[in-house]
């Protein structure tokens, strides 16, 4: 089973054409979302609000066929995102966190022991932003790491951050403590301003990960571990919206981990194992840009995408 730590919340998504929507959203419900749609068995760590859209958030969990039994619950409001979608489909966020449900995870809503079936956490986003869910959320990847397999998403939102001194340094900390950290190229910017994405991402592999990610976009996805470094390119469609495209993406390359049994602390990849990972985790992203909001694809999605003459 595969913990996924953080945020879920409701975003307000306002188009290019000035028109407005209210999807679910924050980039772990959305990673939990796309492995338990890909058939892997997930648990959702946060902290969920009981009024109506809080049990909205639950209930798309759980159709999905994620666990709960790991989450809390309590009465303040569902934490709320504004997303304003350009003419390209990317999305700028601002968010409304006052007394909301999602950053009042404590450590005491935390198990004293994760269950002995979960192999890997993956946390990041908002996780490692808001308090006290921030601090509760590294405390738990201080504990487990070693132990299971740790992917960091950092999905850095800059419109977010109360103290980037304080979230460098606290990034800093959990990168050095997981075995693989995904970032987008616009992540490695804000961190490493001054490098290009392969030699940032290269210092992120020197402070401690065994594997780095980097997502690139329409231009696909690029990795590197200790002992390679790779590109692959992305399936080519017509983008509606990139809004949980990396979180599909995420998610995809932890299910393909999974289905090989190799969720482990210590990860190592021939060339074609990494390729193929990478290129089953840009088809996920691609099919989650390809719809409006973040709605990961099923694992019959996949299957007809990689079957189809369209998208290759």
């Amino acid at each position: 089973m595969i913990a996924v730590c953080g945020e879920a919340l409701i975003d307000a998504i306002e188009d290019a054409d000035g028109a407005q929507r209210m999807m679910p959203g924050g980039g772990p419900f959305n990673t939990a979302r796309a492995l338990a749609r890909l058939g892997v068995p997930t648990a959702f760590i946060g902290h969920l609000s009981t009024d109506a859209l809080g049990r909205r958030l639950a209930e798309l969990l759980t159709a999905d066929g994620a666990s709960l039994a790991l989450a809390s619950f309590g009465t303040e409001p569902t934490t709320r995102a504004a997303a304003t979608v350009d003419g390209a489909g990317r999305a700028e966020y601002e968010f409304f966190v006052d007394g909301t449900s999602a950053p009042n995870l404590t450590p005491e809503m935390i198990p004293a022991q994760l269950p002995p079936e979960v192999t890997a956490i993956h946390v990041g986003t908002l996780g490692l932003v808001l308090e006290p869910m921030a601090s509760t959320l590294a405390e738990l990847i201080e504990r487990e790491s070693g132990k299971r397999l740790i992917m960091l998403d950092p999905n850095i939102r800059p419109a977010a951050l109360a103290g980037e001194g304080d979230y460098r340094d606290r990034l800093g900390r959990l990168i050095a403590l997981s075995t693989i950290v995904k970032l987008s190229e616009t992540d490695l910017r804000w961190l490493s301003p001054d490098l290009g994405y392969e030699a940032a991402a290269d210092l992120i592999l020197k402070r401690g990960a065994q594997l780095v990610i980097v997502t690139l976009g329409p231009d696909g996805a690029y990795a590197i571990a200790a002992d390679s470094r790779i590109a692959v390119e992305a399936p080519r469609i017509e983008v509606v919206d990139t809004i949980g495209a990396g979180d599909a993406f995420s998610g995809a390359f932890l299910a393909w981990l999974y289905e090989r049994d190799r969720l482990e602390t210590q990860l190592s990849f021939s060339r074609n194992e990494l390729q193929s990972a990478l290129e089953f985790s840009c088809l996920a992203a691609s099919l989650t840009c390809a719809r409006e909001g973040a709605e990961p694809p099923t694992r019959a999605e996949m299957k007809r995408a990689k079957e189809s003459a369209v998208i290759d």
